[in-house]
């Protein structure tokens, strides 16, 4: 067999192999599942709001219900199959981070405190926090010389 027939093969077994997906499909159901995540937060702060909570710490009681309920599906093992279902829609917002924060922990704690869960915590979200932090210092950065120059006037 020469490696134009090689090739040819390989080629059809992967399009064998590989999953087709239906995307209108799958921004419906990330557009619903997001949208349900947001009911609830919307909910939550409603309920927060009429309870004479300020709206600063009642958004911020939002945030931790929303996180909190992440990390217990999580360790319930129903967030994967809520996440493969929806994608997006339930990976994206606050959920999505505190998932990929309780994930590696609940993961890796038989292999103890530190070298368990220190070690592997970060490991999804690790990349986020790194380039979000750097991206915001380098925005401030280019903000300080913008206005230095005097192209862009002090807030």
């Amino acid at each position: 067999m020469n490696t134009e027939q090689q090739k040819k093969i390989y080629q059809e077994y992967i399009k064998e192999v590989t999953p087709s997906h239906n995307i209108w499909l799958n921004m419906l159901k990330a557009f619903v599942v997001g949208g349900i995540v947001c009911l609830f937060g919307q909910v939550l702060m409603n309920w927060f709001l009429s309870m004479d909570i300020k709206k600063e710490d009642a958004g911020t009681w939002t945030s931790i219900c929303l996180i909190g309920t992440s990390i217990l599906l999580t360790g319930l093992h129903l967030f994967s199959p809520i996440a493969r279902f929806a994608g997006a829609g339930v990976l994206v917002p606050i959920t999505g981070f505190a998932n990929s924060v309780a994930a590696p922990a609940i993961e890796y704690k038989k292999e103890g405190q530190v070298f368990g869960i220190g070690v592997n915590i970060f490991t999804i979200s690790g990349p986020v926090i790194l380039y979000g932090i750097f991206s915001s210092w380098l925005l401030g950065v280019l903000y300080y010389l913008l206005q230095m120059t005097g192209i862009m006037g002090g807030m």
